[in-house]
């Protein structure tokens, strides 16, 4: 998170509460259905791989693509590919009638749905799988590099703050969404994502936090995108 000495009160409800809009908003996006195709977007949670396993196992897809090599959150937590971290925590429990590719380049969401879109041409419609607090930035970004496809995106269900994950933390979660709104704001207008308008409480929620010190993962200034 950086100096956590500029987080004043901490805990504090406000922060707490600002932090819990902002996941509920982020993440209350998500749908699936029966699809051509899942795509797993890597990233530092494997719970994103067990929720895959868990539709592959109700039929929902015959195929399946995870995508991505290291991003911001786990370049300095594995030394090989997320993709193949996640194929390998996954492995024994995917069906045997699905077919399984591994795409080991992307870096960002963008490059994980670009480079899986590659991968799968000739398909109608397909289900992305990303961590809850992700969904929104996944759906936008999509619905504007996979425009030809229906997209629809799913997460695990977690309970916030309880559920957060270990490798971040809960200030490390609260540092990301923050960042995912910024780039939810930003990133439009370079092309990366649709437009997307944010309710009023969930920028003031955000610039709260920020105040508060968690902005530690704000879109950098040459725009690459980070998980």
């Amino acid at each position: 998170m950086g100096d956590l000495g500029v987080i004043s009160n901490f805990p504090d409800s406000r922060v707490v509460e600002s932090a819990r809009l902002i996941w509920n908003y982020l993440s209350g996006f998500a749908s699936e259905g029966p699809c051509d195709a899942l795509v797993v977007c890597g990233s530092y949670d494997l719970r994103v791989m067990d929720h895959a396993v868990r539709l592959l196992q109700q039929k929902i897809s015959k195929t399946l693509v995870i995508t991505g090599n290291t991003g911001n959150w786990t370049k300095h937590l594995w030394d090989r590919p997320e993709a193949e971290i996640f194929f390998e925590h996954g492995r024994s429990r995917i069906p045997d009638d699905v077919e399984v590719v591994l795409e080991r380049k992307a870096t960002n969401f963008g490059e994980n749905i670009l480079f899986a879109r590659d991968l799968l041409p000739d398909i109608d419609s397909v289900v992305l799988l990303t961590k809850p607090n992700a969904v929104l930035r996944v759906l936008l970004t999509a619905q504007e590099q996979w425009p030809e496809t229906t997209v629809s995106v799913s997460s695990p269900q977690y309970r916030f703050p309880y559920d957060v994950s270990n490798v971040v933390g809960l200030f490390g979660l609260i540092d990301e969404m923050v960042g995912d709104i910024d780039r939810i704001r930003k990133y439009p207008k370079l092309g990366y994502q649709v437009e997307h308008e944010l309710p009023k409480a969930v920028l003031d929620a955000a610039d709260f936090l920020a105040s508060k010190g968690f902005d530690n993962h704000l879109a950098p200034d040459l725009c690459n995108e980070e998980r």
